[in-house]
């Protein structure tokens, strides 16, 4: 695919990168990290947040230092996925759940929480609620300690209210992935704009939303508070960035959702911080 030329300086916020280990189902899409970083510079991203997709039940520990690894040397900043063990909700069911699960060897610990935040390989926390569930109180706690900034993926299956009950009002940054509807869900990503009236270190990522109303309505009434994000290698960077360049808003909106807003709240990349 030929190079965009667009004039923007433009930070990613959502790119998986899958093993290079032969785990992943054969019909899933694979990638490349050389490729991954070609496709990037085809789309004029300069720098990408990278981490492992989910894999549910197991620990993320292999899958994160092999990012951390195939990040050196390249335009690549490497988030830890982790995971919990806490069932959202306040049903009967999911209380008792909760009251009788324990921590396992697979999930992330406040000591795990210590150690990636103080290895200068990663630079945040990704989670998917609705394939590796909450963390507890104290993995929570230990994600407050280290300040770092914590990705979310929202979907109808951890919907905006779900996520304010359980993550949004940390003292953390929460960046919500696919502004809380994924897939393709209005009405939800229409919450989770209106959240961002009630919770300051709240913000949004765009990737797979593709309703020129919701993203643009989230640029103009929060202009400082959406981030790009690709969804590569799911979606190509080129359709995602192409897909913000034709919204109806300003110039300096777009440098906002491109760059400005992202590297105010994630310092690896902010421009001085490139090699």
């Amino acid at each position: 695919m030929l190079e965009l030329e667009h004039g923007f300086r433009v930070v990613d916020v959502a790119t998986r990168l899958p093993p290079t280990d032969g785990s992943r189902a054969p019909q899933k899409r694979t990638i490349t990290a050389d490729r991954l970083e070609r496709e990037m510079h085809q789309a004029g991203i300069t720098r990408s947040i990278v981490f492992p997709p989910s894999r549910p039940g197991t620990s993320y520990l292999a899958p994160n230092n092999g990012v951390a690894r195939r990040s050196v040397d390249r335009p690549f900043v490497a988030f830890a996925r982790i995971n919990g063990t806490e069932t959202p909700g306040r049903k009967a069911t999911g209380r008792l759940r909760n009251a009788v699960s324990r921590r396992e060897d697979h999930h992330t610990s406040p000591g795990d929480v210590e150690k990636f935040a103080y290895d200068d390989r990663f630079h945040g926390f990704v989670l998917d609620p609705a394939a590796d569930d909450y963390p507890d109180d104290d993995v929570i706690a230990a994600l407050e300690d280290v300040g770092l900034p914590v990705i979310v993926r929202g979907s109808v299956d951890a919907p905006p209210q779900t996520l304010a009950e359980t993550l949004l009002g940390s003292s953390f940054p929460v960046i919500v992935g696919r502004f809380g509807g994924h897939p393709l869900n209005r009405s939800l990503m229409t919450d989770m704009i209106d959240l961002l009236d009630e919770y300051d270190d709240c913000y949004l990522e765009t990737s797979f939303v593709r309703y020129r109303e919701q993203l643009e309505r989230a640029l103009l009434e929060h202009p400082d508070r959406v981030f790009f994000g690709s969804g590569a290698p799911a979606c190509h960077p080129n359709v995602a960035v192409m897909e913000i360049l034709t919204l109806d808003v300003s110039e300096d909106l777009l440098r906002r959702a491109f760059s400005k807003n992202a590297c105010r709240v994630i310092d690896p990349l902010a421009p001085e911080a490139e090699p």
